[in-house]
């Protein structure tokens, strides 16, 4: 299926802080990947989600959260490590037991758009990986801006940028904005294309592939 023109477009609704939507990212890489060696040219545009929007801004400690949210630490860990041996399926490596607090994920999504506007799609894909990493696999605080800053710097922003865009109001309000009207989807990660949910959840590689190839026909 050849494709002429500019890249299509997927809008990719995550948020930072949930598990398999790095999963899911790293699905939708391999099933862009596919595509593309069928001559398919795709892009990611990404959509902020929270899944806890009523966090604290300091977040609070991941044990507790994860107490309240499953009824106890132990069945957190059960379900921790059942994620963890899914996601090194796909090369991912997830060290929930470095992780000392559940974020506010508000200020990652500002970091999000901040690289989309200075470095478009690539950036945006750069920084949405540094950021899955950084919490997930080193147990950073990406509620904290001095650690965003930091990820900003080392993602290729220029350097202070993302220090001084945290220490503002930029992109609150959007970010809040944007999130509450993919409140509507009821989880995450998903795939939007032509204004059309095509993809929930993290699901196989080829299976994304697939609904983007299906869309794709249905639109052609």
């Amino acid at each position: 299926m050849a494709q002429d023109g500019a890249p299509t477009v997927l809008l990719v609704v995550v948020d930072t802080v949930c598990p398999w939507c790095w999963v899911g990212k790293r699905r939708l890489d391999a099933a862009m990947q596919m595509l593309a060696g069928e001559g398919l040219r795709l892009t990611r545009q990404w959509h902020p989600f929270q899944l806890n929007p009523d966090m604290p801004p300091g977040g609070m400690p991941r044990a507790e959260y994860r107490a309240r949210k499953f009824g106890s630490v132990e069945r957190g860990r059960e379900l921790d490590a059942r994620l963890a041996a899914e996601g090194a399926k796909d090369g991912l490596r997830f060290d929930f037991e470095r992780i000392a607090r559940s974020p506010n994920s508000l200020d990652s999504h500002r970091l999000i758009r901040l690289a989309a506007q200075q470095g478009g799609a690539a950036m945006a894909d750069r920084m949405v990986e540094a950021i899955f990493a950084a919490y997930f696999a080193e147990g950073r605080d990406i509620g904290d801006a001095a650690v965003l800053a930091e990820i900003g710097d080392a993602a290729g922003l220029p350097p202070g940028l993302a220090a001084a865009m945290l220490s503002s109001e930029e992109g609150v309000a959007e970010v809040r904005s944007d999130a509450a009207r993919a409140g509507g989807l009821g989880g995450v990660p998903a795939v939007i294309l032509d204004r059309q949910l095509i993809i929930s959840g993290a699901q196989p590689a080829s299976a994304m592939a697939e609904a983007i190839r299906a869309s794709l026909r249905a639109t052609a």
